[in-house]
């Protein structure tokens, strides 16, 4: 019986850490399975994460794909990308300014 409550509490873990990953921009799989695998401590690592979504991006000289500025190769199709002079702002943090 306790084996039961044990697992009950690395779901819920999971399940918390998979959705505060999944709100940050990253895998919801990912953060359920670190989460739940090791509760207090997967939960608090998913908090501590950074935002995906507010990271600055820059756009694909080859394809014009929108990537992150810290991309060193365009994921679409291969180009090598140098550091650029503008970037872009994400969309989460143009509707921070906009509020």
């Amino acid at each position: 019986m306790a084996d039961m409550g044990l697992l009950v509490i690395m779901f819920f873990f999971g399940l918390a850490g998979g959705i505060v990953g999944r709100m940050k921009g990253s895998s919801f799989f990912l953060w359920f399975l670190v989460s739940g695998l090791i509760p207090f401590f997967g939960l608090l690592a998913a908090v501590c994460y950074r935002w995906e979504d507010r990271e600055l991006r820059r756009q694909c000289p080859g394809c014009g794909r929108v990537v992150k500025l810290h991309d060193a190769l365009c994921i679409s199709c291969g180009t090598e990308l140098e550091y650029p002079d503008v970037a872009i702002a994400s969309e989460a943090s143009m509707r921070e300014r906009a509020a």
